[in-house]
């Protein structure tokens, strides 16, 4: 229980409201039920309809989905052809999977700072890091902000590098008018529940290279086809198949492809009213002097996914952790995105140590991710506001 709630006083909020949480009508459920009274759970025709929407809507040539955003981004360093000895550019303020995409094909991960602004990756950060051994970038679009994506992939044609955009929390965000997936080599997007579209679980690959997505689509399906073409030898039969690589079961159902068809159907209205909370969010919060807004740059139209306060605990007689547990006292539960990767032990086994990026070190001691999702109530946001206030106030030195 938070230090408020040690002194008296009513909270703020009688219930709990969380950070995050899915949104689903009945035409979400319906769209569910229909698959499971058809003749295909899986590799039907729902993943097909899926794939075309994504298409359309990023206005790439292909789109590959599978069962998650890892898996997503597992399967485009393997097509980027990341192996041992290889070296991956990534951002430490994201989820652990940016990184461990190089780690399971044996490539090392390497971290470049971020925009202390944006909270993004800095593309000057990025050039710093990269090395002889440097096969991709994994970029990723913090929030839902897009990266500086033009900036970036100037920096991987120079250096002969593989752009891979992380979008998993961009779903819908335009950068300089082009939607997200159609600015990088390949794009990965999640549907986890927390998401701004969500299938439960899953997650795509959308790129215009050919060579990529026929990769893509052998790695997800444990390296085997049935196109007699990428054969290297005549089939048996109809039923003949051939493994030609190896791949795993990264396979959606199509009980989440039905899902996330539908949720996309509601893109736009999602995107609107996430908007319309961040802007809220910042007209109450700007004046504040004991906390600092996410800089958000002209070039991105963006779809939010988090919302971030950075705290001056200068200014304020309390630690992060006090702060974030007098907010629960308050019925307002919060997170933190992210921990710097390199911060987990099982990076720290591998040499990696604190100091590597500043920047984002010191972003992670100061921020907390408040409540941001569609079915919030204008009276979910006034609490939020209200609450954030009332502990600032109560800890103002």
């Amino acid at each position: 229980m938070g230090q408020l709630a040690i002194f008296g006083g009513k909270p703020v909020r009688e219930t709990p409201i969380y950070y995050g949480h899915q949104f689903i009508d009945e035409k979400d459920i319906a769209a569910v039920v229909d698959v499971m009274k058809s003749d295909f759970l899986t590799c039907g025709p729902e993943i097909t309809k899926l794939e075309k929407k994504l298409s359309e809507l990023t206005g790439a040539r292909y789109a590959v989905a599978v069962s998650s955003g890892t898996a997503a981004l597992h399967a485009a360093c393997y097509a980027a052809g990341a192996s041992n000895g290889d070296e991956v550019v990534t951002t430490p303020m994201t989820f652990a999977a940016s990184a461990n995409c190089a780690l399971y094909l044996g490539a090392k991960p390497v971290f470049a700072d971020i925009n202390p602004r944006t909270y993004n990756i800095s593309p000057e950060e990025i050039r710093k890091q990269i090395s002889k051994a440097a096969k991709a970038v994994v970029a990723v679009d913090f929030t839902g902000q897009a990266a500086e994506i033009e900036e970036i992939r100037e920096i991987c044609r120079e250096n002969k590098l593989v752009l891979i955009e992380d979008a998993a929390h961009s779903l819908g965000t335009t950068y300089k008018g082009k939607p997200v997936g159609s600015l990088a080599d390949m794009t990965t997007f999640s549907f986890h529940p927390v998401k701004t579209v969500t299938g439960g679980e899953g997650g795509a690959i959308v790129t215009d290279n050919e060579e990529y997505y026929r990769k893509l689509l052998l790695f997800r399906s444990h390296g085997i086809t049935r196109d007699s073409g990428q054969m290297d030898r005549a089939p048996d039969g109809d039923w003949y198949y051939n493994q030609i690589g190896l791949g795993y079961n990264y396979r959606m159902t199509d009980m989440q492809a039905a899902l996330i068809n539908s949720q996309l159907d509601k893109l736009g209205l999602f995107k609107e009213r996430r908007r319309q909370i961040a802007e809220r969010y910042n007209k109450a919060f700007q004046d504040m002097p004991e906390v600092v807004l996410q800089e958000e740059i002209a070039a991105s139209d963006t779809a939010r996914h988090l919302y971030i306060l950075q705290f001056r605990l200068e200014r304020l007689s309390a630690t992060r952790k006090e702060i974030f547990d007098a907010l629960k006292a308050e019925n307002v539960c919060c997170n933190v995105h992210y921990i710097p990767v390199y911060y987990f032990t099982y990076y720290r086994k591998m040499g990696y140590k604190k100091g590597l990026c500043p920047n984002a070190e010191a972003l992670y001691e100061r921020m907390i991710t408040i409540p941001l999702y569609y079915s919030m109530t204008d009276g979910d946001v006034d609490s939020v506001i209200e609450a954030v206030k009332k502990v600032v106030a109560y800890y103002r030195k």
